[in-house]
Formats: structure tokens, C-alpha cells, sequence
């Protein structure tokens, strides 16, 4: 406990900025791309089968693989919020039960949900956009997966709550072992074994299994300050409206993606279910860039909500300048390798000529947003990390829901092209970045400078 303790302040409160900023930045990222990596490797596998229906059927399931995920954003991000400030309080008590709490209402919200879709998993894959040529791999796929949802909620809520207590590298871990062994097993299950979208679906089952594994044997070891014991569950003293408050928001965001991307699918659906593939691994190659700059965020919003916490606005505002400018530098490193390798990755996944036409043409619209998001998850996670419930609230709905989903149908109705709507995205992003730059000066005056003046006065 004492050891845990130490880390925290060492890393969070004393170390130089740059060296507290890229060693929480670094395994966050290394965490992100691994997650990067299971992804690209369940769509490449199956792309090895020359089976298109089977890409889109995996890219039309991946929206409600996203709404779980979510939830584990929920308990992740609004855990990790509350859990850094009130480690800069001094408040550890409290942190030990905003931990229990978030894993054990997690656990009940994913049992839940694997019930629900063994029920309901036809209309579920109707709802997303499978077609009567993609539903039977679509619903084997989600019958599968649900298996694992339990598991994954847990594994994205303790990859972000572990960074709350300055043990970084612990949460990278856990990302590493569940998501390298979906990659190892993908071959093997979809190749090897010719279990095909099925197999895809029992890696990933396999993989949230073993990493939701690793983060319960860490918090049951005396090397965390952090608690998942049932005794330790508290609901009240401002620890459930605490994490909702900054969860909600945040996993709005994952919902809404997952939402957009049912859209999406659905307008796209009409230019042929090619299309849909080719949107599908466009997505994924623009996810390199996303994947990277969400680690470099979501690593210094604990950071940041210590120093929050511990009312040391110097500290704060030199982290964040630090960040902005690696993030940006970051940024177009990443644009411009994802522009220019766009073909060969598309290509990795794709081998039917007209998919890979879309892909391609899609991926590099998509990419058109890389040079200034990282600038947006930066200010995305100092925004969470003050406990900004409203402008969190505002920005999450604005960037997936209330801007893109109506620019989305506009521009659908007035070009009536594949084209136009994937770059309804782009267009969304700069537009949000905006959003967020003007949110976080709010944010910055109300929950900072004035929370601090009424402090010294």
C-alpha cells in the first residue's frame, strides 16, 4: 500500500513534466495499440478467407461490440476521473471504494447484457445493417462475442482505473496479454482450425477473458491501493453520481460512435454490401491514427486530475501545453504515414477490386482529420480529468451525435454519393476540435481559476 502510494506521488507530483507526462503517455499508447492490433487482425484474418460477405459481416457486428465497450468507458473513464482527484485529496478510503464499485456494477451490467443478446441477436444484427447475405455470419459472431462481454467491460474499465493510481505499465500489461493472444489465436481458430467468423469471435472471447484476469489477480495482490472487495462497495457519498458524471459523458461518445456507425452502415448498405466492406477496413486504417492519439489522451487525464485534484494549477498547465504540442507533432507523423501507406493497408485486408476501391478512397477521406485530433483527445480528457460533467456532457454528444449524424443524412441527401459520406466525418472533426477548444477555456475559468480564487479567498 505504502509502495502504491509513494509510486503516485513520485510519478504524478514529482517528477519533471515531460518524464511524468511519457511515462504515463507511453504504456497508454502501447495499451491503444494493441487494441489497434486485435482489431486489424480479426478483419485481416478474415479477409485471408477471400470471403467479402464474411469482412462486412464482422464490420456491420463491430457497432454493438462498441456499445459494450462503452460501458467499460463508463466505469474506466469516470472511475479513473474521480479515483486521480481523490488521490490528489488525499482521500485513498474513497478511491478504494469508487474501485470496488465500478467492478462490480460493471460485472452486473455485462452479465446482463450477455443474456440480452443470446435473446435478442437477430433483430440486434437487423438493427446494425446486416444483410440476408451477411446475417448468419453477423449473428454467430455477436452469440459468440457475448460470451466475453462481462470480461471486456472489466478489462476497459481496469486498463484506465489502474493508470489512477500511477501504475501505468500494470495496465498496459493486461492490454498486452488479452489482446496478443487474440492475435495469436486468430490464425490458428480462422485459418488453421477453418472455424472462420466464429473463430474470430472465440479469440476475442479468450483474449477479454484472459486480460479481465490479469487486472482482478493485480487488485487482489498488496501492490494496489485499489479495492474490488464486495465490502468496500459504496454507491453513496458522491461516488456512483461522481463517475457518472464524467462516465456518462465519455461513454456516450463510444455509443454514439457505435450508433453513427449503424447509420452509416445503412446509408451505405444502398451502393452494395462492397461498399460496406470497403467503409469497414477504411475504418480501421484511419483507426491507427485514432488508436494512438486516445492512448496519448486517456494517459495524461489521471495526471492531470492529480494535479487537478491537489489544486496545483502551474503543474496542470504545464501539462497539458507539453501534451498539446506532442500530440500535435504526433498527429502528423501518423497522417501522413496512413495517407501514403493507405494502399497497402487496405490491400491487407481486401482483395475483391471493387471493395478495395472503396477502401481505398474511403481511408483517404478518413485521414483527411488526422493532423488535428490529437488535439481534441487531449482536450477531451483535461476537460474529464476537473470533472466538467456539462462540457464533457456536450462535447461527447456534439463529435459522433448532434454534428455528424445530421451532417451525415445532409450530405446523403444532397450529394447521393459513397464519397460524401464518409467525408461527413472529417468535416465533423474540425468542427469539433472548435467545440473543444472553446469548452475546455470554459472549463478551464469555472472548474480551475474560479474553483481556485474562492479557495484563496
Amino acid at each position: 500500500m505504502k509502495n502504491a502510494a509513494s509510486n503516485t506521488t513520485e510519478i504524478f507530483k514529482n517528477a519533471p513534466v515531460p518524464k511524468a507526462v511519457i511515462s504515463n503517455v507511453i504504456p497508454s499508447i502501447v495499451s491503444m495499440i494493441m487494441v489497434l492490433l486485435y482489431n486489424l487482425a480479426d478483419t485481416f484474418f478474415i479477409g485471408q478467407t477471400k470471403d467479402a460477405y464474411m469482412v462486412a459481416a464482422v464490420s456491420v457486428a463491430t457497432p454493438a461490440f462498441l456499445f459494450f465497450m462503452a460501458v467499460g468507458m463508463l466505469f474506466g473513464i469516470g472511475g479513473t476521473s474521480l479515483i486521480s482527484r481523490m488521490l490528489g485529496e488525499g482521500k485513498q478510503e474513497k478511491a478504494k471504494h469508487t474501485s470496488a464499485f465500478c467492478f462490480w456494477t460493471g460485472i452486473t451490467i455485462g452479465v446482463l447484457a450477455m443474456i440480452l443478446i443470446w435473446i435478442f441477436v437477430k433483430p440486434i444484427c437487423q438493427m446494425v445493417g446486416a444483410s440476408s447475405d451477411t446475417m448468419e455470419y453477423a449473428s454467430q459472431y455477436l452469440n459468440i462475442v457475448a460470451v466475453g462481454i462481462p470480461f471486456l467491460i472489466l478489462s476497459n474499465s481496469f486498463s484506465n482505473i489502474i493508470r489512477s493510481e500511477g501504475n501505468a505499465k500494470i495496465a498496459m500489461m493486461g492490454m498486452i496479454i488479452g489482446n496478443l493472444a487474440n492475435i495469436i489465436l486468430d490464425p490458428i481458430m480462422i485459418l488453421g482450425l477453418h472455424w472462420n467468423v466464429a473463430g474470430a469471435a472465440i479469440a476475442t472471447v479468450i483474449g477479454n477473458i484472459l486480460s479481465a484476469g490479469f487486472y482482478i489477480s493485480h487488485l487482489l495482490s498488496r501492490r494496489t491501493m485499489l479495492s474490488i472487495n464486495p465490502r468496500d462497495y459504496q454507491i453513496r457519498g458522491g461516488i456512483a453520481s461522481g463517475v457518472f458524471a464524467i462516465g456518462i459523458p465519455a461513454s456516450l461518445n463510444s455509443i454514439l460512435l457505435s450508433t453513427s456507425n449503424i447509420v452509416i452502415n445503412n446509408l451505405m448498405v444502398a451502393y452494395g454490401d462492397m461498399a460496406v466492406a470497403g467503409l469497414g477496413v477504411a475504418m480501421k486504417v484511419n483507426m491507427i491514427v485514432i488508436m494512438l492519439l486516445i492512448g496519448l489522451g486517456t494517459g495524461i487525464q489521471p495526471l492531470l486530475g492529480y494535479c487537478y485534484g491537489a489544486g496545483n494549477k502551474k503543474r496542470y498547465v504545464e501539462v497539458l501545453k507539453f501534451s498539446l504540442a506532442l500530440a500535435f507533432g504526433l498527429s502528423l507523423i501518423m497522417t501522413v504515414i496512413c495517407y501514403c501507406g493507405a494502399g497497402p493497408l487496405v490491400h491487407a485486408f481486401l482483395e475483391d477490386e471493387s471493395a478495395y476501391t472503396y477502401g481505398m478512397s474511403f481511408a483517404r477521406i478518413y485521414i483527411y482529420s488526422g493532423p488535428v485530433m490529437g488535439i481534441l483527445f487531449v482536450l477531451i480528457n483535461a476537460i474529464q480529468a476537473a470533472g466538467a460533467a456539462f462540457p464533457s456532457l456536450i462535447l461527447s454528444i456534439s463529435r459522433q451525435g448532434i454534428l455528424y449524424i445530421p451532417i451525415l443524412f445532409t450530405f446523403n441527401e444532397v450529394f447521393r454519393t459513397e464519397r460524401t459520406l464518409a467525408l461527413a466525418q472529417p468535416v465533423t472533426d474540425y468542427l469539433s476540435v472548435t467545440l473543444a477548444i472553446v469548452l475546455f477555456m470554459v472549463t478551464y475559468h469555472k472548474y480551475f481559476v474560479t474553483i481556485q480564487s474562492q479557495a484563496n479567498s
